[in-house]
């Protein structure tokens, strides 16, 4: 019998693999700049192959890739008429690869996420929104998922028009919001106080996902777990954001010695400016012993490194058989076996 959210969280931490949009630009099977995943469609094949990696790697939900995948994106690239068979498509890919897990098939969370529709100002693109979040939470309920995610919403109104439409569905809602470098929501809401708001509105979790790297996203998560009664989720990117630049939309690379493309490092870039392995599981450590209930990784995140934040919050994952060890390695390894003159030769190589 699979758990649901609520039952896995109240036994432990909650993994949920994300940054499927960076890798599968990465792969090659998506366009930086208008980051649509059209994907689903057009290389089904790759989308299971990705969603099976980060699940194997540790994430207990398989997220439908169907981030971007709203009517407004879809307009500005003249293909509404692909809307309905993407987000069907997604899910129905997302439930065929959970159902593959070995030891408890995953969840499934259909995905909603900020429409850079919203403008407060602007009641007509209010209800455009609400309509966007309406179609999608709909086709959500009528695939079968499990709940589904908003995330990345930089406007706390229009996550709580999100959550509202989830709600309307009879599914469960996890929010998640997008901190922008003025380290405020753009309505003027605190992050703490809109997901305080949105967990008191009936929201399962409320945390902060994506734009800020571990070192400016974690004294958020701080406040937000002083202020939440329920769970927490915390979803960094992989990036070594600083608190002169706290989210990767504007962070500089002084090495760089080419002339970029982009005004900015982001999004195609950003290379250099990884964390590694190990700085994501300190983050991981820090955020469990903070109270975060719910944890991955967002933008830019391969499966290797969320496996180690899996593991570093106490889950062995099915791929935890190639984690690293270097005990065999020909210049750093320890079995007694390898030959002295190379394990001697390590700090020359």
């Amino acid at each position: 019998m699979k758990r649901t959210l609520e039952e896995r969280l109240q036994d432990g931490p909650v993994v949920c693999g994300e940054g499927y949009l960076f890798e599968l630009e990465r792969r090659g099977y998506l366009q930086a700049g208008s980051f649509v995943p059209e994907v689903a469609l057009d290389n089904p094949q790759a989308l299971k192959q990705t969603y099976r990696d980060y699940m194997l790697a540790g994430s207990d939900v398989v997220l439908a890739f169907t981030y971007n995948g709203h009517r407004e994106k879809m307009r500005i690239i003249g293909k509404e008429d692909l809307l309905e068979p993407l987000n069907r498509q997604a899910i129905r890919l997302a439930k065929e690869v959970a159902q593959e897990h070995p030891e408890e098939e995953a969840l499934v969370a259909g995905n909603v996420s900020n429409t850079n529709l919203f403008n407060p100002e602007d009641e007509d693109s209010k209800a455009a929104v609400r309509e966007i979040f309406r179609e999608m939470t709909g086709w959500c309920k009528e695939e079968g998922v499990d709940f589904v995610n908003g995330e990345t919403f930089y406007y706390y109104e229009e996550a709580k028009i999100a959550l509202e439409e989830i709600q309307k569905q009879g599914l469960t809602a996890v929010i998640t919001l997008g901190l922008m470098s003025e380290n405020i929501l753009r309505d003027g809401y605190t992050v703490e106080e809109a997901c305080r708001l949105l967990e008191e509105q009936g929201a399962l979790v409320v945390g902060m996902n994506c734009f800020r790297g571990p070192a400016t996203m974690q004294p958020y998560i701080e406040k937000i777990r002083e202020e939440v009664k329920g769970y927490v989720g915390a979803l960094p990117i992989p990036y070594r954001t600083t608190e002169e630049h706290p989210t990767f939309f504007n962070l500089p690379d002084g090495g760089c010695s080419c002339s970029l493309p982009t005004e900015t490092t982001f999004p195609t870039s950003l290379d250099p400016l990884y964390c590694n392995r190990y700085e994501l599981a300190e983050w991981a450590k820090e955020a469990k012993e903070t109270g975060v209930n719910y944890f991955g990784l967002c933008c830019g995140a391969s499966p290797s490194m969320l496996r180690e934040v899996a593991e570093t919050v106490g889950r062995e994952t099915v791929n935890s058989t190639y984690s690293p060890d270097m005990k065999k390695h020909f210049l750093f390894g320890t079995d007694e076996t390898l030959q002295q003159h190379n394990r001697e030769y390590r700090t020359k190589a």
